[in-house]
């Protein structure tokens, strides 16, 4: 019997319900995964909130490490016993084991335990998307990121100045500061009562940042746009003040002739090769340690409401792993 996290509506982490379910033997081009750690993910609460519509009742979760226990017809590649990774498409990683394509996995190489795995997969193969394939950063280019003491923002800032990159980040309290540092940035600022925009602009000589990634959605979209310089970029790629609405596309004018993208992972890791390519990527910085993934709480899995309320009121710091 598995363990599995259940929605049947939608709303505050208190919808999460928990079932027993015997699970069916693995489909064609299914594995059976064992789940050893699982990752906790702000895309998580889009989806338990509505924010993301999903059919329900639903799973919640999209990334995890384990164990390979069985597979299914047609599988080639895989075997039980294989260490592997996942974080989606599939919904449901809440869960002790789960059936799911074989196609969504990545084998984990043995320099990369479970855990890190498990923290630094999505948001990780996220980073790499976002500033090697999506915003192109170069080196000596200044860059602005948001939430910089989160677990997409460390590894954010890390990678950027691996490549050279100038960093500014932001946080949300003094709290934070450290961890941003700690990461690498060049200069932390506080969003809850810096001129974030203004002091960018000092910081840049007046010219602002070539890019801006933004995780943070409405609460920091005037920011970005003040702070960005001509012909910049803004990476919006997360609504976790709530989603960015009404942009008018003058206003991207007024500011300076910007450009902004709002990309997706799973628009970036199509193919079998980019996926291969980018996860890659990803074991590589993490193996040479130019990225390292801190993980600042553990949770038991069934106690995941209340990583959700800590996540959502932006008491964490770092990355978050659900224990089964």
């Amino acid at each position: 019997m598995a363990r599995v996290a259940r929605i049947e509506t939608t709303g505050g982490p208190e919808v999460i319900g928990w079932a027993d379910v015997e699970l069916p033997s693995p489909g064609p081009g299914e594995v059976r995964m064992r789940n050893t750690v699982i990752g906790l993910n702000f895309i998580d609460t889009y989806f338990r909130s509505g924010l993301y519509p999903v059919p329900l009742p639903s799973g919640l979760g999209q990334e995890a490490a384990g164990v390979i226990e069985t597979v299914g017809e047609g599988v080639t590649g895989f075997a039980p016993g294989d260490r592997v990774a996942t974080f989606g498409p599939p919904i449901g990683a809440y869960a002790t084991e789960r059936n799911l394509p074989a196609s969504s996995l990545f084998k984990l190489p043995d320099t990369v335990d479970d855990e890190t795995a498990a923290a630094a997969l999505l948001k990780g193969c996220t980073a790499e998307f976002l500033i090697e394939r999506c915003a192109r950063v170069q080196p000596g280019w200044p860059v602005l990121v948001h939430a910089a003491a989160g677990g997409v923002g460390q590894i954010l800032v890390q990678w950027l100045k691996a490549i050279g990159a100038e960093v500014i980040g932001t946080v949300g309290s003094e709290a934070k500061v450290a961890a941003a540092r700690g990461a690498g940035a060049d200069h932390v600022l506080l969003s809850r009562s810096d001129d974030i925009a203004a002091r960018v602009r000092e910081i840049t000589g007046g010219a602002g940042v070539a890019v801006v990634f933004d995780g943070v959605g409405k609460a920091t979209w005037e920011a970005s746009l003040a702070a960005t310089r001509r012909r910049g970029l803004i990476v919006s790629y997360g609504n976790a003040s709530g989603a960015v609405e009404g942009v008018q596309l003058r206003t991207l004018a007024s500011h300076g002739s910007l450009f902004v993208s709002r990309p997706t992972s799973f628009d970036y890791y199509v193919t079998p090769e980019e996926r291969a390519a980018g996860a890659g990527r990803l074991f590589a910085m993490l193996e040479s340690k130019a990225v390292r993934v801190a993980i600042g709480q553990r949770f038991a899995l069934e106690d995941v409401a209340a990583a959700h309320r800590a996540l959502e009121a932006g008491e964490t710091i770092g990355s978050t792993v659900l224990l089964p």
